[in-house]
């Protein structure tokens, strides 16, 4: 019968080899996607730079807002607008409101003329369905898509026109500035750096992959209406445009600015909603799942891997708290039972740093610590919702 415990301590070697392999297969592909990709992008950007052939040009602009119960700051919205360094005549504006039940049409209507179009649907409808109306109802050769709470610096319209004198480019998309007046949109705005940091380095290397929801823009002839329960505008158009071979690059000098969200509830609906989004994208464009151009390479490093994330955070933990428990050598035992040690205590900072959110207490690093759980969080509830079909998941 001694056969029998040898091969017991072969199925126990092939087992422990089998969760080796998956702790390290997990620790690569965290790696890759939060420090790897964007490394990869950086230096492409270096060796492989792609310029855009910029000038003031002055084509037709109309821009798009697509509204909701905003009556708070629709009328600003048109005044930073109209104020914009943009040739008057070439410039219009398009507020459509999509089933308002508060004073949003009333007070949009106040600026009524040449310029500014108000058009009201009785029922909401959402709005894909009420950008998809704006833009029928637009003349411009260019349409930037704009949110009805951002504000732009008075040059941004002319900035993000300025690359459509490139014949390549198919898309602008700009800057949106968040400035923080809490922990927690402190722990958005280092988040959103650093997201702007490889949206940048890939719009120098060929292409980003989307654009900014409140501040970017495309070429009329290019539109494709979208589909009505679509929940990400401003990574559909880009996309459906770059698979076409034209560019979609970052403009910095075009600038918008908000609030980031000061609660991580708040924060956590809206990354829930934009990752739903990303899934929902798979379905609506299927091609984008085969990585078959550079375009799509890039898709699934900087999108997919980031859904894919959070479920190799799960087993990178299951998998080291097996080893760990059971690993043979001196050495080998000190490094899993260590890094096991790391991962516990990352986790530990989560209710820390939430203590200290909910007090507005300021520690930049638990912060971001915070804000990077609630996404990961986010991903897998937004694997959730898609899984079961809700789409009425939009927060503004």
């Amino acid at each position: 019968m001694g056969w029998k415990p040898a091969c017991f301590e072969h199925f126990k070697r092939k087992k422990e080899t089998r969760l080796k392999l998956l702790f390290w297969i997990s620790v690569a592909a965290i790696l890759y996607a939060y420090i790897g990709y964007p490394v990869a992008v950086w230096a492409m950007a270096r060796l492989f730079a792609r310029t855009v052939s910029k000038a003031p040009i002055t084509p037709k602009v109309s821009v798009v807002v697509a509204c909701h119960n905003e009556a708070p700051v629709i009328e600003a919205r048109i005044e930073n607008l109209l104020r914009s360094d943009y040739p008057p005549e070439l410039l219009e504006i398009i507020i459509v409101s999509d089933g308002s039940t508060d004073e949003t049409e009333n007070l949009a209507r106040r600026f009524a003329s040449d310029r500014v179009q108000v058009i009201a649907c009785p029922e909401r409808r959402g709005k894909p369905a009420a950008l998809n109306l704006g833009v029928a109802q637009s003349s411009g050769e260019i349409i930037v898509f704009a949110d009805a709470r951002q504000r732009f610096e008075t040059d941004a319209v002319k900035n993000l026109a300025s690359n459509f004198n490139d014949r390549e480019v198919g898309v602008v998309s700009g800057e949106l500035v968040l400035t923080a007046d809490s922990s927690v949109g402190e722990g958005v705005g280092l988040y959103w750096k650093y997201e702007k940091w490889i949206r940048k380095n890939e719009s120098l290397s060929g292409s980003v992959i989307g654009a900014t929801g409140a501040i970017y823009s495309i070429r009329r002839k290019l539109w494709k209406p979208l589909p009505n329960e679509t929940l990400l505008d401003d990574v559909y158009t880009p996309m459906q445009i770059a698979i076409k071979g034209w560019r979609v690059v970052f403009e910095e000098r075009a600038r918008a600015f908000d609030q980031a969200n000061s609660s991580a509830g708040r924060e956590f609906r809206r990354k829930a909603r934009t990752l739903t989004g990303n899934y929902q994208l798979c379905q609506l464009m299927p091609r984008v799942l085969l990585p078959t151009s550079r375009l799509l390479f890039q898709f699934h490093s900087h999108k997919l891997m980031r859904l894919a994330a959070p479920i190799f955070f799960v087993l990178l933990f299951v998998s080291n708290l097996l080893i760990a428990s059971r690993a043979a050598g001196v050495a080998e035992a000190i490094f899993y039972q260590s890094s096991l040690a790391v991962q516990l205590a990352f986790y530990a900072t989560i209710p820390l740093s939430r203590w200290f959110a909910k007090r507005n207490r300021r520690v930049r690093l638990l912060n971001a610590a915070y804000v990077f759980s609630v996404m990961n969080a986010a991903a897998i509830v937004g694997l959730f919702y898609f899984l079961r079909g809700k789409r009425n998941v939009w927060v503004k």
